[in-house]
Protein backbone atom coordinates (compact mmCIF):
# COMPACT_ATOMS: atom_id res chain seq x y z
CA UNK A 1 0.00 0.00 0.00
CA UNK A 2 1.43 3.44 -1.27
CA UNK A 3 2.12 6.54 1.53
CA UNK A 4 -0.72 7.89 -0.50
CA UNK A 5 -3.29 5.57 0.48
CA UNK A 6 -2.21 5.15 3.59
CA UNK A 7 -2.70 8.83 4.11
CA UNK A 8 -6.11 8.77 2.72
CA UNK A 9 -6.96 5.85 4.29
CA UNK A 10 -5.89 7.92 7.95
CA UNK A 11 -7.77 10.81 6.89
CA UNK A 12 -11.06 8.99 6.54
CA UNK A 13 -10.50 7.29 9.80
CA UNK A 14 -9.80 10.40 11.43
CA UNK A 15 -12.70 11.90 9.81
CA UNK A 16 -15.05 9.06 11.24
CA UNK A 17 -14.04 9.34 14.96
CA UNK A 18 -14.75 12.80 14.51
CA UNK A 19 -18.43 12.11 13.77
CA UNK A 20 -18.31 9.70 16.37
CA UNK A 21 -19.05 6.69 13.87
CA UNK A 22 -18.05 3.47 15.46
CA UNK A 23 -15.14 1.09 14.80
CA UNK A 24 -15.47 -1.95 14.15
CA UNK A 25 -13.07 -5.16 13.89
CA UNK A 26 -12.65 -5.20 10.34
CA UNK A 27 -12.79 -1.79 9.87
CA UNK A 28 -9.32 0.07 8.51
CA UNK A 29 -7.08 1.53 11.51
CA UNK A 30 -3.91 2.86 12.49
CA UNK A 31 -1.63 -0.11 13.84
CA UNK A 32 -1.55 2.39 16.99
CA UNK A 33 -5.00 2.60 17.10
CA UNK A 34 -5.10 -1.15 17.80
CA UNK A 35 -2.03 -1.65 20.16
CA UNK A 36 -3.58 1.48 22.10
CA UNK A 37 -7.28 -0.79 22.45
CA UNK A 38 -5.31 -4.46 23.06
CA UNK A 39 -3.41 -2.74 25.79
CA UNK A 40 -6.67 -1.00 27.87
CA UNK A 41 -8.89 -3.54 27.18
CA UNK A 42 -6.94 -6.37 27.84
CA UNK A 43 -6.12 -4.39 31.13
CA UNK A 44 -9.45 -4.25 32.04
CA UNK A 45 -10.03 -8.10 31.55
CA UNK A 46 -7.14 -8.48 33.66
CA UNK A 47 -8.41 -6.33 36.61
CA UNK A 48 -11.95 -7.67 36.41
CA UNK A 49 -10.32 -11.16 37.10
CA UNK A 50 -7.96 -10.35 39.37
CA UNK A 51 -10.28 -8.33 41.41
CA UNK A 52 -12.08 -11.55 41.95
CA UNK A 53 -9.71 -12.38 44.05
CA UNK A 54 -10.04 -10.48 47.16
CA UNK A 55 -13.71 -10.65 47.30
CA UNK A 56 -13.71 -14.70 46.66
CA UNK A 57 -11.54 -14.56 49.57
CA UNK A 58 -14.64 -13.21 51.73
CA UNK A 59 -17.34 -15.65 50.39
CA UNK A 60 -17.39 -17.86 52.68
CA UNK A 61 -16.67 -15.76 55.46
CA UNK A 62 -19.53 -13.37 54.63
CA UNK A 63 -22.03 -12.76 58.20
CA UNK A 64 -25.13 -14.01 57.02
CA UNK A 65 -26.72 -16.20 53.95
CA UNK A 66 -28.22 -13.23 52.17
CA UNK A 67 -24.57 -11.57 52.15
CA UNK A 68 -22.88 -14.45 50.95
CA UNK A 69 -25.21 -15.03 48.06
CA UNK A 70 -24.74 -11.24 47.14
CA UNK A 71 -20.88 -11.57 47.09
CA UNK A 72 -21.08 -14.68 45.32
CA UNK A 73 -23.22 -13.26 42.59
CA UNK A 74 -21.08 -10.09 42.12
CA UNK A 75 -17.89 -12.63 41.94
CA UNK A 76 -19.50 -14.36 39.40
CA UNK A 77 -20.36 -10.74 37.54
CA UNK A 78 -16.86 -9.97 37.33
CA UNK A 79 -15.55 -13.17 35.66
CA UNK A 80 -18.48 -12.47 33.17
CA UNK A 81 -17.27 -8.87 32.92
CA UNK A 82 -13.26 -10.42 31.87
CA UNK A 83 -14.68 -12.79 29.65
CA UNK A 84 -16.53 -9.75 27.23
CA UNK A 85 -13.41 -8.01 27.62
CA UNK A 86 -11.48 -10.49 26.67
CA UNK A 87 -13.83 -11.59 23.71
CA UNK A 88 -14.13 -7.87 22.54
CA UNK A 89 -10.25 -7.89 22.65
CA UNK A 90 -9.89 -10.98 20.54
CA UNK A 91 -11.61 -9.11 17.95
CA UNK A 92 -8.12 -6.83 17.71
CA UNK A 93 -6.05 -9.79 16.38
CA UNK A 94 -4.50 -10.82 19.52
CA UNK A 95 -5.13 -14.29 21.30
CA UNK A 96 -6.87 -14.88 24.61
CA UNK A 97 -3.58 -17.40 25.53
CA UNK A 98 -1.69 -14.39 24.40
CA UNK A 99 -3.25 -11.98 26.69
CA UNK A 100 -3.02 -14.26 30.04
CA UNK A 101 1.12 -14.68 29.25
CA UNK A 102 0.84 -11.05 29.11
CA UNK A 103 -0.41 -11.11 32.47
CA UNK A 104 1.19 -13.68 33.78
CA UNK A 105 4.80 -13.10 32.78
CA UNK A 106 3.88 -8.82 34.37
CA UNK A 107 4.26 -7.23 30.65
CA UNK A 108 0.22 -6.36 30.93
CA UNK A 109 -0.76 -4.64 34.01
CA UNK A 110 -4.33 -4.28 35.98
CA UNK A 111 -5.75 -2.03 38.01
CA UNK A 112 -3.39 -1.02 41.22
CA UNK A 113 -6.29 -1.24 43.65
CA UNK A 114 -6.11 -4.89 43.91
CA UNK A 115 -2.84 -5.18 44.93
CA UNK A 116 -3.98 -4.33 48.92
CA UNK A 117 -5.31 -6.39 51.31
CA UNK A 118 -8.86 -6.91 52.38
CA UNK A 119 -8.99 -7.45 55.71
CA UNK A 120 -12.06 -7.16 57.00
CA UNK A 121 -15.77 -7.58 56.53
CA UNK A 122 -16.07 -4.06 56.06
CA UNK A 123 -13.39 -4.36 53.33
CA UNK A 124 -16.25 -5.59 51.05
CA UNK A 125 -18.44 -2.18 51.56
CA UNK A 126 -15.44 -0.04 50.99
CA UNK A 127 -14.72 -2.04 47.83
CA UNK A 128 -18.00 -2.09 46.55
CA UNK A 129 -19.22 1.60 47.44
CA UNK A 130 -15.54 3.45 46.47
CA UNK A 131 -13.59 1.01 44.00
CA UNK A 132 -16.84 -0.07 41.70
CA UNK A 133 -18.04 3.65 42.32
CA UNK A 134 -14.71 4.70 40.73
CA UNK A 135 -15.03 2.17 38.28
CA UNK A 136 -18.18 2.91 37.50
CA UNK A 137 -17.05 6.73 36.49
CA UNK A 138 -14.16 5.65 34.34
CA UNK A 139 -16.72 3.00 32.86
CA UNK A 140 -19.93 4.93 32.02
CA UNK A 141 -17.66 7.25 29.55
CA UNK A 142 -16.05 4.04 27.95
CA UNK A 143 -19.94 3.42 26.62
CA UNK A 144 -19.09 6.16 24.40
CA UNK A 145 -15.56 5.04 23.56
CA UNK A 146 -14.88 4.82 19.56
CA UNK A 147 -14.28 1.17 19.09
CA UNK A 148 -17.68 -0.92 18.97
CA UNK A 149 -17.25 -4.21 20.84
CA UNK A 150 -15.74 -2.35 23.99
CA UNK A 151 -18.65 0.23 23.88
CA UNK A 152 -21.11 -2.37 23.27
CA UNK A 153 -19.11 -4.22 26.16
CA UNK A 154 -19.10 -1.48 28.21
CA UNK A 155 -23.27 -1.05 28.86
CA UNK A 156 -23.64 -4.18 30.23
CA UNK A 157 -21.05 -4.01 32.61
CA UNK A 158 -22.04 -0.43 33.88
CA UNK A 159 -25.57 -1.89 34.29
CA UNK A 160 -23.92 -4.48 36.59
CA UNK A 161 -21.59 -2.31 38.46
CA UNK A 162 -24.27 0.20 39.37
CA UNK A 163 -25.98 -3.11 41.46
CA UNK A 164 -21.86 -3.67 43.20
CA UNK A 165 -21.53 -0.43 44.24
CA UNK A 166 -25.05 -0.49 46.05
CA UNK A 167 -24.06 -3.38 47.57
CA UNK A 168 -21.05 -1.71 49.04
CA UNK A 169 -22.62 1.33 50.22
CA UNK A 170 -25.35 -0.79 52.21
CA UNK A 171 -22.73 -3.16 53.82
CA UNK A 172 -21.07 0.60 54.90
CA UNK A 173 -24.25 1.79 55.61
CA UNK A 174 -25.20 -0.93 57.86
CA UNK A 175 -21.88 -1.15 59.92
CA UNK A 176 -21.80 2.42 60.21
CA UNK A 177 -25.47 2.20 61.62
CA UNK A 178 -24.22 -0.53 63.56
CA UNK A 179 -21.96 -1.09 67.12
CA UNK A 180 -19.41 1.66 67.72
CA UNK A 181 -16.97 -1.34 67.13
CA UNK A 182 -18.96 -1.85 63.81
CA UNK A 183 -18.56 1.70 62.47
CA UNK A 184 -15.09 1.69 63.40
CA UNK A 185 -14.64 -1.20 61.21
CA UNK A 186 -16.21 1.30 58.32
CA UNK A 187 -14.20 3.86 59.09
CA UNK A 188 -10.77 2.09 59.00
CA UNK A 189 -11.91 0.29 55.87
CA UNK A 190 -12.16 3.95 54.55
CA UNK A 191 -9.67 5.13 55.82
CA UNK A 192 -7.63 2.23 54.11
CA UNK A 193 -9.83 2.33 50.84
CA UNK A 194 -9.81 5.98 49.81
CA UNK A 195 -6.34 6.63 49.23
CA UNK A 196 -5.63 3.82 46.53
CA UNK A 197 -9.59 4.32 44.97
CA UNK A 198 -8.37 7.98 43.68
CA UNK A 199 -4.90 6.33 42.44
CA UNK A 200 -7.41 3.95 41.03
CA UNK A 201 -7.90 6.98 37.54
CA UNK A 202 -4.25 6.99 37.31
CA UNK A 203 -1.61 9.63 36.71
CA UNK A 204 -1.82 13.03 36.85
CA UNK A 205 -3.24 14.12 33.42
CA UNK A 206 0.40 16.05 33.25
CA UNK A 207 2.34 13.09 33.83
CA UNK A 208 -0.02 10.37 31.81
CA UNK A 209 1.70 9.12 28.66
CA UNK A 210 -1.56 8.17 26.92
CA UNK A 211 -4.51 10.35 27.89
CA UNK A 212 -3.65 12.89 24.82
CA UNK A 213 -3.56 10.07 22.16
CA UNK A 214 -6.73 8.19 24.07
CA UNK A 215 -8.23 11.71 23.95
CA UNK A 216 -7.61 12.43 20.29
CA UNK A 217 -9.33 9.09 19.67
CA UNK A 218 -12.37 9.02 21.94
CA UNK A 219 -11.17 6.14 23.78
CA UNK A 220 -11.49 8.39 26.65
CA UNK A 221 -14.02 10.94 27.48
CA UNK A 222 -12.25 12.71 30.21
CA UNK A 223 -9.38 13.08 31.68
CA UNK A 224 -7.90 11.25 34.35
CA UNK A 225 -8.03 14.59 36.17
CA UNK A 226 -11.82 15.55 35.83
CA UNK A 227 -13.04 11.90 36.61
CA UNK A 228 -11.05 11.84 39.94
CA UNK A 229 -12.55 15.29 40.52
CA UNK A 230 -16.10 14.13 39.61
CA UNK A 231 -15.46 10.55 42.22
CA UNK A 232 -14.61 12.94 45.22
CA UNK A 233 -17.58 15.19 44.52
CA UNK A 234 -19.89 12.18 44.00
CA UNK A 235 -18.39 10.62 47.07
CA UNK A 236 -18.31 12.88 49.95
CA UNK A 237 -21.96 13.49 50.65
CA UNK A 238 -22.30 9.74 50.96
CA UNK A 239 -19.61 9.71 53.45
CA UNK A 240 -21.37 12.44 54.75
CA UNK A 241 -24.79 11.32 54.61
CA UNK A 242 -23.86 8.12 56.84
CA UNK A 243 -21.46 9.71 59.36
CA UNK A 244 -17.93 8.81 57.93
CA UNK A 245 -15.20 10.86 57.54
CA UNK A 246 -13.08 10.92 54.77
CA UNK A 247 -9.26 10.54 55.39
CA UNK A 248 -8.27 13.74 54.00
CA UNK A 249 -7.10 16.64 56.43
CA UNK A 250 -7.04 19.11 53.11
CA UNK A 251 -10.69 18.00 52.33
CA UNK A 252 -12.83 21.32 51.93
CA UNK A 253 -15.53 22.57 49.89
CA UNK A 254 -14.70 25.12 46.69
CA UNK A 255 -17.53 27.72 45.98
CA UNK A 256 -15.88 28.91 43.05
CA UNK A 257 -15.12 25.51 40.93
CA UNK A 258 -18.21 24.10 42.97
CA UNK A 259 -16.38 21.35 43.64
CA UNK A 260 -13.94 19.62 46.43
CA UNK A 261 -10.31 20.66 46.51
CA UNK A 262 -8.60 17.57 48.27
CA UNK A 263 -4.96 16.66 49.38
CA UNK A 264 -1.91 15.46 47.55
CA UNK A 265 -2.01 11.65 46.85
CA UNK A 266 1.45 9.57 47.42
CA UNK A 267 2.03 9.81 43.90
CA UNK A 268 5.27 7.27 44.92
CA UNK A 269 2.91 4.95 46.61
CA UNK A 270 0.62 4.53 43.22
CA UNK A 271 4.16 3.83 40.93
CA UNK A 272 5.56 1.62 43.69
CA UNK A 273 2.12 -1.01 43.20
CA UNK A 274 2.27 -0.31 39.56
CA UNK A 275 5.71 -1.39 39.30
CA UNK A 276 4.53 -4.65 41.26
CA UNK A 277 5.77 -3.66 44.49
CA UNK A 278 2.39 -3.38 46.30
CA UNK A 279 1.10 -5.65 49.32
CA UNK A 280 0.05 -8.02 47.37
CA UNK A 281 1.42 -8.01 43.68
CA UNK A 282 3.29 -11.58 44.41
CA UNK A 283 -0.01 -13.28 45.83
CA UNK A 284 -2.09 -12.02 43.23
CA UNK A 285 -0.17 -13.10 40.25
CA UNK A 286 0.97 -16.46 41.92
CA UNK A 287 -3.22 -17.27 42.23
CA UNK A 288 -3.41 -16.37 39.15
CA UNK A 289 -0.56 -18.24 37.56
CA UNK A 290 -1.77 -21.47 40.00
CA UNK A 291 -5.15 -21.04 38.90
CA UNK A 292 -4.06 -21.19 35.23
CA UNK A 293 -1.98 -23.92 35.87
CA UNK A 294 -4.61 -26.34 37.55
CA UNK A 295 -6.80 -25.61 35.15
CA UNK A 296 -5.20 -27.12 32.21
CA UNK A 297 -6.97 -30.19 32.20
CA UNK A 298 -10.37 -28.48 32.33
CA UNK A 299 -9.34 -26.53 29.13
CA UNK A 300 -7.90 -30.21 27.65
CA UNK A 301 -11.39 -31.61 28.30
CA UNK A 302 -13.62 -28.52 26.78
CA UNK A 303 -11.21 -28.68 23.61
CA UNK A 304 -11.36 -32.58 23.03
CA UNK A 305 -15.14 -32.74 23.49
CA UNK A 306 -15.36 -30.16 21.04
CA UNK A 307 -12.92 -31.78 18.26
CA UNK A 308 -15.08 -34.96 19.19
CA UNK A 309 -18.26 -33.39 18.64
CA UNK A 310 -16.83 -32.10 15.04
CA UNK A 311 -15.97 -34.84 14.23
CA UNK A 312 -19.32 -36.78 14.65
CA UNK A 313 -21.33 -33.81 12.45
CA UNK A 314 -18.31 -34.71 9.64
CA UNK A 315 -19.35 -38.31 10.04
CA UNK A 316 -23.45 -37.49 10.54
CA UNK A 317 -22.64 -35.25 7.28
CA UNK A 318 -21.07 -37.76 4.79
Amino acid sequence: MSEAQIKSLEEEFEARIARDEKIEPKDWMPEKYRKTHIRQMSQHAHSEIVGMLPEGNWITRAPSLRRKVALLAKVQDEGGHGLYLYSATETLGITRDEMFEQLHSGKAKYSSIFNYPAITWADMGAIGWLVDGAAIINQVALCGTSFGPYARAMVRICKEESFHQRQGYEITLKLAQGTPEQKAMAQDALDRWWWPSLMMFGPKDDESPNTVQSMKWKLKRKTNDELRQQFVDQTVPQAESIGLTIPDPDLKWNEEKQGYDFGEIDWDEFWQVVKGHGPCNKERMKARVSAWENGQWVRDAAMAYAEKQQLRKEKQAV
